[in-house]
């Protein structure tokens, strides 16, 4: 990640913690990383992994597009590059991504937040995702709808695979 996509996210992972009333040290061990990693990302510096930024707005409770608009680069580890296209603003929240695998890769991802919904279109390659243990495989053109508030994975072939992606975030009901 280069230096000002750090401090974009440093800048929004801070901001969120605070209006929560959060100490470094709860949102840390919530998320499952150390406290250490937290502050040094909070202050624009460090290598987040695409899991850790996950499990951050799982604790934070918003889209992963939150955190990491408006940077534009593309973000990826392990053969996966993710990059955010849009971020709707609507109710409910809907974050649309472009998702990049190399051959023979396979991306086990975290839950999201409880009661989102994952879309993904394959434009080219191959590619089996879905929910662990109820994977589908797609060709260039299919698409597939699933629960993300549950472990799910995208696995490769032989060809790179190419998909456009969207989520959709569950909107809790106002008392």
């Amino acid at each position: 990640m280069d230096p000002l996509s750090l401090g974009t996210l440093g800048r929004h992972l801070q901001a969120l913690r605070l209006a929560r009333g959060w100490s470094l040290s709860q949102l840390a061990a919530a998320a499952g990383i150390a406290k250490s990693n937290l502050s040094r990302l909070e202050q624009g510096n460090g290598n987040p992994t695409l899991d850790t930024i996950w499990r951050l707005a799982v604790q934070l409770k918003v889209p992963f597009g939150t955190l990491v608009a408006p940077i534009s680069v593309p973000l990826g580890e392990d053969g996966v590059e993710v990059r955010l296209l849009d971020q709707g603003k609507d109710t409910p929240q809907v974050d649309a991504y472009w998702m990049r695998c190399a051959p023979h890769t396979m991306r086990l991802a975290e839950p999201h937040t409880p009661g989102a919904q994952e879309t993904l279109t394959l434009i080219s390659g191959e590619l089996e995702a879905g929910p662990e243990g109820e994977t589908r495989p797609l060709s260039a053109g299919d698409s597939l709808t699933f629960a993300a508030d549950r472990p799910h994975l995208y696995r490769t072939g032989d060809a790179w695979a190419t998909l456009l992606l969207s989520v959709v975030y569950h909107q809790e009901p106002t008392s």
